[in-house]
């Protein structure tokens, strides 16, 4: 039941994924972060199979990562978003991975910019995408509310009306999710909104 959605704005972009890490019928934790930082100016959210997920993005990461490394600049948004698209479309015809991806990013000379990279390896430019059954009700809220040019108090606002709509009209909705932004600073984390917080175990 991952909820995986974002949107371009005027200078920025926003990811939002929920944060339960789940198995069957049991929520093992509510605290799982599913945005990776690739680099300074560029973010990879995920939805799937747990361990396709976090073992994708890491290969992603570190090889966003070794490509800097070697020729000494990073890769643009639309590099990564295509080097993503090729390693799922390899791995689709060996041993494929169930991993469904947004990633976003902010270059000096285009801007913003969001891709949609699916398990099939389809790959698209968008303003604005989701994943997940969460997709249902953020899809239709942001067609009706998403404009070009969003302020980033817009953007968050419609990003809380999403949230909302999913906790309240999803019959297994994810308490927690987590909110970063992209923009000409980098990449950062921009808030938590939980309704449900993970006790520690006690101690013996």
């Amino acid at each position: 039941m991952e909820c995986v959605f974002g949107l371009v704005g005027n200078g920025f972009a926003i990811v939002v994924a929920d944060t339960s890490a789940v198995n069957s019928i049991l929520v093992h934790k509510s605290n799982e972060d599913k945005i990776m930082f690739l680099d300074s100016h560029k973010l990879i959210a995920a939805s799937g199979e747990p361990g396709d997920r976090v073992q994708f993005t890491e290969y992603i990461q570190k090889n966003v990562a070794l490509y800097h490394f070697r020729n000494g600049i990073p890769l643009t948004t639309a590099a990564a978003a295509n080097f993503t698209r090729g390693e799922l479309a390899t791995a689709l015809r060996k041993n494929p991975y169930s991993v469904n991806v947004l990633l976003a990013g902010y270059d000096k000379e285009t801007g913003p910019s969001l891709y949609y990279i699916d398990y099939i390896a389809t790959l698209h430019k968008l303003e604005k995408g989701a994943f997940g059954y969460g997709s249902y009700f953020s899809l239709s809220l942001m067609d009706r509310h998403f404009h070009s040019g969003m302020s980033v108090e817009e953007a968050v606002d419609l990003v809380d009306k999403c949230i909302l709509e999913i906790r309240s009209r999803l019959v297994v909705a994810p308490p927690n999710y987590v909110i970063k932004i992209v923009d000409k600073d980098g990449a950062r984390e921009y808030a938590w909104r939980q309704s449900v917080k993970d006790t520690p175990a006690p101690t013996a």
